[in-house]
């Protein structure tokens, strides 16, 4: 999607001031010319060599245009007689820069993996020999359209990100360039386009050539589009026996028809593409008229159904079929001749021109060899994206791996790689497979693929199994990156691929697979692709072994001859060991093969040795070999096993680091190997033998010795243990001398893969059984990571109100999943019999299921039980279904049998069985029965396989049956039903899957047939579903998922998917229709990113005839929103920009007094006699909205008060809401507008805190002293008044109340959520300020303040979601407040009385709004394309309100209005999203003036007398003079924004969000984004910083020994030191791209005094010490190589402790920059705290001066005693606890805090060391606990006083507790607006500072010398001493 500054469209030479050579530049010849034919003024490119004169955008090679726009328009012509070359920098989403070229100079196509040339022919018409050369004398204007994003994904099938840079060389004349998202047609003029309602968008205004009066446009310009639509080239560029084009003249459509094409390559008969333009005289031969255009700019064309006939659709609907033509090609003389076969995404299916036999051709029919097909898509495009994935294994055995850094497991789910993070349980995938993957090893991933003519021309996209013919093994490389779609590269016959998107892992990877066919072309591709393909001349690739070292060496092991037994046993045969060389794969080379040896010996497990990857290792049946790669060759030595060479060894491992000299080997019978890979000889043999416990079956710790063995099947060392998975079930962990069983966990299988993770604390395993999960070592628990089935799924069911998914699968399992979480809640198994069908009862919790044996059981979900079994079928159950409304249950078998249940009570009983009804024999399917959304019909296929039958639920009374052979009579063969489905009940439609590949739809009623698909698979499709509102249709064949536009009479576009390694046996649409469902070897869970809606296409919510309706009502809402005729898809027609005319506005209010509540918008004032309101029509109840239509828009004044008011009538191009309901809530919020002048709230994932004890102000021990910062992310949240001085501005939750001149700060208390706005009187004596909803209020919060008491008058609550502005009328009687895009609600308030005296609903979200200070009746708001004005008008008590919707004129060229003010009367000033003001008269009701003010969006407008103030998100500010505009209101038309002049100009350091100026708009007060209010003076030209703060998260605050400086590190990598005394900022050190995490002031023994220093630790594990004295960074030293996420200096200020988020602790010396410690006792959790203090530790028992801690994460402390002078560093004391289980903690557990205590040096604060929420001070002298204080939540900060015995925690709950050691006594406080991540006392002990996020606040700290005073009315707890 286009930035939002780009949309609709961009003058490139004008944004990039061409002209001006700043930001753009010329070589050679380019000199401005004045056009005869265009009138204005061009460049003219000339000169002999082309590379030495151009233009070029931007300047240099290093910039980029950074534009978007899907199309490029060159408006251009070619010198004659000359050659010219268009150069463009394209890159991809991934950061590839693709050159793309246009030049008469190429005779042919040539593209490369960076560069695509494409000839451009211009033709006089005489002689075609030589297509390439100069251009014709006679060579007119071009409007060259480029599609970008097709360019990019034809050629090169990559992902078009934006245009990098331009560069147009000689010989041409440019007018400019343009980018854009929307398909303009510049033959349309926007005149002949609303006139002839054509279905295009015409150029705009700005990009259009003058065309002579009476002429036609096509003889004057050319126009090319390319790629072209709609067109497809012959093989033959030259004329053959083809009649030139013809004229497309309106109502008659003739086609250009090429002759047979054989597509064996993207390019038939080697024809390249090229860009071809006619000359005059060709164009010249038919005249073009003009005429109804397809919709080119929406839909994009393509030929991705490989139909035997070409797909049709055989409409008996009143509706003319389209076909489409190039207009190009018709009548213009210019087309393209780029064949459509590589117009297209290739996609792997059958485009063979195939006819099945006995099979006429009907008249719309079009087979491949007869004619082109044009198939077109639908957006958006894909429509699917793959969002989870239920399954687990490949082909033969079940794998799985850990990512480099732990956090994720790579496994395979048959042809998918899934990526699952195991803490999130987020998916990512690699798709691109088309067979199940064979094995993964290391870093690798090994598959198998289908060959190559089976992806190409079989009847699915896999290989079933191993190819017979023996032929290459493929292999894939992945690597981590952007979301890309794979591709496998080679030799394939299909021109179309179906849709694979492909995710990264974040790791590399190697994948291999069995293919047939011939050996695929080696190919590397960047990073976040499939990185290389690889084959070899094997049969079948069985293993493969990555290098740990380096990324250059990966090896595996294949077959060359077809294998009869499973892929782990290949003794029978030679087999092959490769090695390839893959170290300049991730760099974009290729994979070498280094070597290649054949072997006889069997060869179960391969490992590459981590220490040296030329080494390996290999074991089998009977023996270990040793390998090695030298000089080219592959060379192995057994080792001697002695009496063990008759084992059977599954597996091996190297061991680690300090004991790399071992390999491990294990074997079925038990046995574990220690060998010695040096001597090559046996160290230590020992077996795994099973005992039982007393009763019991399970094993216990094995003791190794003698007799019947575990069969072991998978072992994984690490630093200290090895993890063993055995065939019993169970996965071991011993230590490595074997000595005893450390842990163990049972599974429901045989364990076939266990892996140690990185760290060593996990332990993943997999499950013959489909179970895959780790064992966390710390905390002794098992986590299940994925279940699945373990045999393909034969049916689904869903449940709409649990949100659940039930399968059966051919592993005779029934399993229950939960959508939302994709885990397992049911596992029905039954060992006898297979489940065949499935289905759930619509209203309670029952599940039905089918069995092979005949039987349907009745399971209850609420206790897992069988409810009822019945035996009324004698064959295997093939069909269930239940009706809707829960009455009826139905079962047939393959025997015929119908059977009718009544199933509305818990225990089902049988009603009716029918013999000989259904279809005999028939296969189990999910569409075998189906049952209309009215439960009324029930329809299957019987009672043969040629009929369809419609009965009634009820009585199952035949109703009707049709016969489907009898369809089409000319047929030879008979048709038969394959699947069926109902449609949504109106209209009453039956789809019918034939044996044809035709989908059949039938009028339920009289079974007429209303249309036919044919073509819709090659093969039948045997499973098909409608969504419930009939926009989509799904089917499915063999692997592949194909998306229809149903709604589409004619040739409906589709979109295909691929995924599946096996038939997709079902397809469904999910609870809600926002996913789909299919299943077949796994279950994939899709989004459906259009998705469709809730009710059926052309009921009364979808009625376009219905008027759009705004709503208004004093006290009553009815924020139910449904749009007419969209349902959440794009809009069937592109809107055209800036050309609506004044839009429609409905009205729906109340009765008038005497009328009868309804009422029609007429010429005359007040009800009238008929209402046109559309059926449901909410009416409000109480007061009027006065609507009345004027004859024109603008032309009248405004009356007086209470007189008519103008307002135009005329269709609203989006569609307003025409019904809504009476809820509160919306079902589904809106989008949040591409505008940052909208207010978003920071997410928050802490909660309000209920309840807090709160003292009494008489002994308040904490006095909110000052608020550092300002909220940024705020809108309109500054208020200033000069005249008295009041200054308020937000952060957070509070409103700041300061004092300009002292810096004294009031706090405003209340809120509970972040503040969005304020707004302040005229009078400055009320302030208003709101806030969002919260989990505790379910409204938003608006607060009347009364200025000069502080206090908060009243509470407002109506808005649900934010509120979006305030404003005060002029008299201060009346205040607006308008909800944001989630609320899109306006109310009026009463000041005096906050009463609510009227609210209206809006159509769509508006950017602002403000009231006439000139008139207190009148108020606008601004949005999407149109001003609305509101008129108040009262009436006693009663407000009516008068709506006027003025659109924006195209010839203002602004999209979106974002700001308004008023100006001098009547102008009102508005800003735009493109960066234009435009102004209005608000009289005439009409736009008169715009300029462009800005490059971006324009999000604050101030205007007072003859100045006018805009800011912007591009940091500008700007003032301007309009004194002159009122003079120009009275020019109108003729006015010209040449008058208005920039004064004054400043850049700010963020996006401005507000300002506030006097009323001489000479000096003001303006916020950022940035967090910094400025104060801005413009007759100096200066801007001031007053208030500034982090826009990013607080991580650290310290302080100076001395008391006065005070520092914090942020998440904005920047480093701040500020004053105590005046809390100003001071200094910044800004570390760009990076984030700081913690920080430390020097002590005062560090040296001088002035030599003070700050020491900060960043995320890229880099430490930077800064001089405060001197501003300057003194060091910069990198002692980690994680982030560093804690750091303390020693005593002395010599030494500097560090730690990361690895638990690894540095030991630095800031002076030499040198790391001359590092200890790892806290490896593997991060180091959450390190304290250091000056205490002799004699008394402790150890030697030093340096008493310090460090805490980690997993609740660990360790203290210290050094001497670090001396090198000397000794361990004290070790704390640790088992870490607490919490559900307020869901992502992770509370912090580790520790500290000293101030007051006794022995004594240690530790929080969140403990299974409940407490601080416990724990004494280093008596090695115990001495005390425990009780918390009310966990603790996420700590600070304890060095004055009074007093202790700050801070919550997650945004609570800040005081509590006294001594008394016991605690108060809590409030104010923040997130977690209290930090606390921190002052040395001095008289201040507190509390961070939450990036706000900081100043607590003044009562009696911090002495505890003589009580806390208060806080609570007492009783401590616990131990």
């Amino acid at each position: 999607m286009a930035k939002a500054w780009q949309h609709p469209f961009l003058n490139v030479f004008r944004h990039f001031k061409v002209g001006e050579w700043k930001r753009s530049t010329k070589e050679g010849d380019v000199t401005p010319v004045t056009d005869k034919t265009l009138k204005c003024t061009v460049y003219r490119i000339r000169g002999s060599v082309s590379a030495g004169n151009y233009i070029q955008l931007p300047q240099t090679a290093t910039q980029s245009l950074g534009l978007t726009g899907r199309y490029l328009y060159v408006l251009f012509r070619p010198l004659p007689s000359k050659h010219f070359v268009i150069h463009l920098d394209v890159a991809t989403e991934d950061s590839q820069v693709i050159r793309v070229s246009f030049s008469s100079l190429f005779r042919e196509f040539k593209s490369t993996a960076t560069w695509l040339q494409f000839p451009f022919i211009c033709e006089a018409g005489t002689s075609r020999k030589d297509l390439a050369g100069v251009a014709p004398s006679g060579a007119r204007w071009t409007c060259l359209q480029l599609d970008l994003q097709d360019i990019l994904l034809v050629y090169l099938n990559r992902r078009y990100g934006h245009l990098k840079s331009v560069r147009l060389c000689a010989s041409l004349l440019v007018k400019s360039l343009y980018t854009s998202d929307l398909c303009f047609d510049p033959a349309v003029t926007v005149a002949e386009a609303r006139r002839a309602k054509l279905p295009v968008t015409p150029v705009p205004r700005e990009m259009a050539f003058p065309v002579p009066k009476g002429d036609s446009w096509h003889e004057h310009y050319v126009h090319i589009r390319f790629p072209s639509v709609g067109s497809r080239a012959s093989s033959e560029p030259a004329q053959k026996s083809r009649s030139p084009p013809e004229a497309v003249f309106r109502g008659h459509v003739r086609e250009l028809v090429p002759p047979p094409v054989a597509f064996s390559n993207p390019f038939p008969d080697g024809v390249s593409p090229a860009v071809r333009m006619f000359g005059p005289t060709a164009s010249r031969q038919a005249r073009p008229v003009p005429r109804p255009l397809p919709e080119v700019s929406l839909f994009r064309e393509h030929s991705e159904v490989p139909s035997m006939n070409g797909p049709r659709d055989r409409s008996q609907e009143p509706s003319a079929r389209a076909e489409v033509t190039d207009k190009h090609t018709a009548g213009n003389g210019v087309h393209t001749a780029v064949p459509e076969s590589a117009m297209v995404p290739v996609a792997l299916e059958d485009v063979a021109p195939r006819q099945p036999p006995g099979r006429k051709q009907s008249r719309p029919e079009m087979t491949l060899g007869e004619t082109v097909f044009e198939q077109r898509s639908f957006l958006p495009d894909p429509i699917l994206k793959l969002k989870g994935v239920i399954g687990f294994g490949g082909h033969s055995t079940k794998w799985a791996l850990w990512t480099k850094d732990g956090a994720a497991v790579v496994y395979p789910c048959h042809a998918v790689i899934v990526v699952l993070h195991v803490d999130t349980r987020e998916q990512r995938f690699f798709l691109g497979h088309t067979d199940k993957l064979l094995q993964q090893r290391g870093a690798a991933l090994w598959r198998r693929q289908g060959p190559p003519w089976e992806n190409g021309n079989g009847p699915g996209l896999g290989g079933r199994g191993e190819d017979p013919h023996g032929r290459a093994g493929t292999g894939r490389g992945w690597g981590a990156g952007a979301q890309v779609e794979s591709r496998l590269l080679g030799k394939q016959s299909s021109p179309a691929r179906p849709r694979a998107p492909c995710t990264p892992c974040g790791t590399a990877g190697f994948s291999a697979l069995p293919d047939g066919g011939s050996t695929y072309t080696r190919h590397a591709v960047l990073a976040g692709r499939v990185l290389h393909v690889s084959s070899s001349q094997v049969r079948c690739v069985h293993g493969v072994s990555y290098a740990t070292a380096g990324p250059s060496l990966l090896v595996g092991r294949c077959s060359p001859f077809p294998q009869t037994r499973p892929a782990s046993s290949v003794c029978g045969s030679r087999g092959v060991v490769l090695a390839w060389g893959t170290e300049q794969v991730g760099r974009g080379g290729e994979a070498v093969l280094l070597a290649k040896t054949h072997t006889g010996v069997d060869i179960q497990a391969f490992k590459v040795a981590f220490f040296d990857e030329t080494r390996m290792a290999s074991c089998g049946q009977g023996g270990v070999r040793l390998w090695r790669l030298r000089g080219g060759e592959l060379r192995s030595c057994p080792v001697d096993l002695g009496e063990h060479r008759v084992l059977e060894l599954t597996d091996l491992a190297f061991g680690q680091a300090q004991d790399s000299h071992t390999l491990y080997v294990c074997g079925r019978s038990g046995h574990i190997l220690e060998i010695d890979h040096r001597r090559r000889a046996v160290r230590r043999a020992r077996r795994l033998l099973p005992t039982q416990t007393p009763g019991g079956h399970s094993s216990q710790k094995q003791p190794f010795g003698t007799g019947p063995g575990i069969s072991i099947s998978s072992l994984s060392v690490s630093q200290t243990t090895c993890a063993v998975g055995s065939d019993d079930g169970y996965v071991r962990l011993w230590p490595l001398d074997f000595s005893s069983v450390l842990l163990e966990a049972e599974h429901e299988g045989p364990v076939s893969w266990v892996c140690v993770s990185p760290d060593g604390l996990r332990v993943l395993s997999a499950t013959l059984s489909g179970h895959l999960g780790f064992l966390d070592v710390p905390s002794r628990e098992y986590n299940t990571l994925a279940r699945s089935h373990t045999a393909p799924v034969l049916a689904l069911a869903t449940e709409c109100s649990r949100g659940q998914l039930a399968t059966v699968s051919q592993d005779h399992t029934v399993r229950v999943w939960d959508l939302a979480t994709l885990q397992q809640l049911y596992d029905l198994r039954s060992p006898e019999e297979t489940p065949r069908a499935i289905a759930f009862h619509p209203t309670q919790p029952v599940l039905f299921c089918g069995f092979a044996s005949g039987a349907v059981c009745s399971f209850s979900l609420e206790n897992a039980g069988v409810l009822v079994r019945h035996r009324r079928h004698q064959g295997a159950v093939t069909g269930l279904a239940a009706s809707p409304d829960g009455s009826f249950l139905f079962s047939s078998c393959s025997r015929g049998t119908l059977a009718q249940y009544h199933c509305s009570t818990t225990r089902c009983h049988v009603l009716r069985v029918t013999a000989n009804v259904v279809c005999r024999d028939a296969r189990p399917t999910p569409n075998a029965l189906v049952v209309s959304g009215d439960s009324r019909l029930l329809a299957f296929v019987g009672p043969s396989e040629y009929v369809v039958t419609i009965v009634s639920t009820a009585s199952l009374e035949e109703l009707l049956r049709v016969d489907v052979s009898a369809l089409e009579l000319a047929g030879s063969r008979l048709d038969s039903a394959v699947a069926i489905c109902f449609g949504p009940v109106p209209p009453g439609h039956l789809l019918v899957s034939t044996s044809s590949h035709t989908v059949v739809v039938l009028d339920a009623a009289s079974g007429r047939v209303v249309r036919e698909l044919s073509g819709v698979h090659s093969v039948a499709c045997p499973s098909l579903a409608l969504s419930r509102d009939a926009r989509f249709l799904l089917t499915a064949t063999d692997r592949v998922i194909r998306v229809w536009d149903y709604p589409a009479k004619a040739s409906p576009g589709c979109q295909v998917y691929i995924g599946h390694s096996e038939p997709v046996r079902a397809v469904a649409f999910a609870p809600g229709q926002r996913q789909l469902l299919s299943v077949a070897d796994a279950i994939f869970l899709w989004d459906v990113l259009g998705a469709p809606g809730g009710s059926p296409s052309g009921s009364a919510g979808d009625s376009p005839g219905a008027p759009p309706t705004c709503e208004a009502s004093p006290g009553a809402r009815q924020p139910e929103d449904t749009e007419a005729g969209t349902g959440g898809l794009p809009r069937q027609q592109v809107p055209v920009p800036s050309q609506a005319s004044p839009l429609q506005l409905g009205a729906r209010a109340g009765p008038l007094k005497g009328a009868d509540g309804a009422f029609s918008t007429s010429d005359e004032e007040g009800p009238s006699q008929e209402s046109h309101s559309p059926e449901g029509l909410h009416q409000a109840s109480s007061l009027p909205m006065l609507v009345k239509e004027a004859s024109g828009a603008g032309d009248g004044a405004r009356g007086a008060p209470g007189g008519p008011w103008g307002f135009s009538m005329r269709p609203h191009p989006c569609g307003w809401a025409t019904a809504r309901s009476t809820t509160k809530a919306q079902a589904h919020p809106p989008a949040r507008p591409d505008c940052y002048r909208h207010f978003t709230a920071r997410y928050k994932a802490s909660s309000l805190v209920k309840s807090a004890s709160v003292p009494s102000a008489r002994v308040e021990r904490l006095l909110l002293k000052a608020v550092v910062g300002y909220n940024g992310n705020g809108r309109a949240n500054v208020v200033w008044k000069p005249d008295t001085g009041f200054f308020a501005y937000t952060c957070g939750c509070l409103v700041v109340v300061e004092d300009l001149h002292s810096g004294a700060q009031r706090h405003w208390l209340g809120h509970p959520e972040e503040i969005s706005t304020l707004a302040l009187s005229h009078d400055a004596q009320i302030l208003a300020s709101a806030s969002g909803c919260s989990s505790t209020a379910s409204c938003c919060q608006i607060r009347i303040w009364d200025v000069p008491g502080g206090s908060c008058r009243h509470l407002l609550s109506y808005h649900d979601t934010a509120v979006q502005a305030l404003a005060f009328s002029p008299d201060d009687a009346l205040l607006v407040t308008l909800g944001d895009y989630g609320d899109c609600t306006l109310a009026l308030w009463s000041v005096a009385t906050c009463e609510l005296l009227s609210s209206a609903r809006l159509p769509e979200p508006a950017h602002g709004v403000a009231f006439n200070p000139r008139d207190a009746r009148e108020l606008a708001c601004v949005g999407q394309g149109a001003v609305t004005s509101w008129l108040l008008q009262q009436r006693g008590a009663e407000v009516t309100l008068q709506v006027h919707r003025e659109p924006i004129p195209e010839e203002v060229g602004a999209g979106e209005l974002t700001s308004l003010c008023y100006g001098a009367a009547p102008l009102l000033y508005c800003g735009s999203n493109t960066g234009r003001v435009c102004v209005w008269d608000t009289r005439a009701g009409r736009c008169f003036l715009a300029w462009e003010a800005d490059d971006g969006e324009i999000g604050v407008l101030l205007c007072s007398g003859a100045r006018l103030v805009s800011g912007s998100n591009t940091r500008r500010l700007r003032l301007w003079a309009v004194g002159a505009v009122p003079e120009l209101r009275r020019k109108g038309a003729r006015a010209r924004s040449s008058s208005v002049f920039m004064e004054h100009e400043l850049t700010l350091d963020g996006a401005i969000v507000s300002a506030v100026f006097h009323d001489s708009m000479d000096m003001g007060v303006v916020g950022t984004t940035a967090g910094t209010l400025w104060y801005v003076s413009w007759a100096d030209g200066t801007s001031t910083r007053l208030i500034s703060g982090h826009r990013s998260k607080v991580n650290e605050v310290v302080f100076s020994p001395s008391a006065s400086h005070w520092a914090t590190c942020s998440d904005d990598g920047s480093v701040r030191v500020w004053s105590l005394a005046s809390m100003e900022l001071l200094i910044q050190f800004q570390v760009l791209n990076q984030s700081c995490l913690c920080l430390a002031w020097s002590p005062p023994s560090c040296g001088r005094p002035e030599e003070q220093q700050v020491a900060a630790g960043y995320s890229d594990g880099t430490l930077r010490v800064f001089s405060v004295s001197q501003i300057a960074m003194e060091l910069k030293m990198r002692p980690h190589r994680a982030a560093l996420t804690a750091i303390a200096f020693s005593a002395d200020g010599q030494t500097i402790l560090s730690g990361d988020k690895d638990g690894l602790v540095a030991v630095s010396r800031p002076r030499t920059g040198m790391t001359f410690h590092v200890l790892s006792d806290h490896r593997g959790a991060p180091i959450s705290a390190i304290q250091s203090t000056d205490k002799e530790c004699g008394d402790l028992g150890a030697e030093g001066a340096d008493l310090w801690l460090a805490a980690s994460s997993d609740q660990r402390i360790s203290i210290w005693a050094s001497d670090w002078p001396r090198g000397h560093c000794e361990l004290l004391d070790w704390l640790s606890s088992p870490s607490p289980t919490l559900t307020e903690f869901p992502g992770r557990p509370p912090p580790c805090l520790a500290a000293f205590c101030p007051w006794d040096g022995a004594l240690l604060a530790c929080a969140g060391l403990g299974m409940h929420p407490e601080v416990v001070f724990y004494s280093l002298h008596r090695k115990q606990v001495v005390e425990r204080i009780p918390l009310p939540f966990f603790a996420v900060s700590l600070s304890l006083s060095p004055g009074a015995h007093l202790m700050a925690v801070g919550f997650a709950e945004r609570m800040l507790r005081l509590v006294d050691c001594e008394s016991g006594a605690v108060q809590d406080f409030a104010g923040h607006d997130d977690l209290v991540q930090l606390c921190r006392f002052a040395p001095s002990a008289r201040l507190l500072f509390s961070v939450a996020h990036s706000e900081i606040l100043v607590w003044e700290v009562s009696g911090h010398r002495a505890t003589e005073e009580s806390l208060g009315s806080g609570s007492w707890p009783a401590w616990r001493r131990s």
